[in-house]
């Protein structure tokens, strides 16, 4: 059986993220959370600091960001007992949508989220999977304060801080919260 009381939970779970080099294109160094997520251990551990961080405080409800920030943030909004908002890829939502576009390294890309996801004053955790450039993250901050939301903390497993996403959230006073990082992108 393995000792786990004297565990540094996040150097643990980061030897659980597999790094597949040149995927999906040349020089890109990217971050597979999916063994952490097959482990049953480690994707409880995982959960279990998302939870413990939170349950604290009052949330109403936690966004997900497409499509990892879905797994992670669905889980826990049903650990925390709170409603959970899908901000999606543009097109994918069936009702009256409001929208964010952000610039990517190769273009621009758009978030959605239904107009009634959310009323004013609601407390929201956003999270997703990693804080690279931070452009998805801070879309999909800006369509939460569109509809009057409080994002009480913006979330991820990953930072990788060479790309300033984490770096660019936190000059902007916008509370974010990582579990590990990893250098070079």
């Amino acid at each position: 059986m393995e000792n786990l009381s004297n565990l540094d939970y996040a150097s643990y779970l980061k030897g659980w993220i597999r790094t597949v080099p040149n995927w999906p294109s040349e020089g890109v160094m990217f971050r597979d959370i999916t063994p952490l997520l097959q482990n049953p251990k480690t994707f409880r551990m995982l959960i279990d600091i998302f939870v413990h961080r939170y349950m604290g405080e009052r949330i109403d409800m936690v966004a997900g960001l497409d499509a990892r920030g879905f797994i992670i943030g669905s889980v826990l909004a049903y650990e925390l007992n709170v409603g959970f908002v899908p901000i999606r890829k543009k097109g994918k939502l069936p009702f009256t949508t409001v929208a964010e576009e952000y610039e990517l390294e190769y273009g621009n890309a758009t978030v959605e989220m239904h107009t009634d996801a959310v009323k004013p004053g609601d407390r929201v955790v956003l999270i997703d999977d990693l804080i690279a450039t931070g452009g998805t993250m801070m879309a999909g901050y800006k369509l939460l304060q569109r509809l009057g939301a409080e994002v009480v903390e913006t979330a991820g497993i990953i930072e990788l801080p060479e790309l300033g996403g984490g770096e660019l959230m936190r000059d902007l006073n916008i509370p974010l919260f990582t579990v590990c990082s990893f250098d070079g992108h």
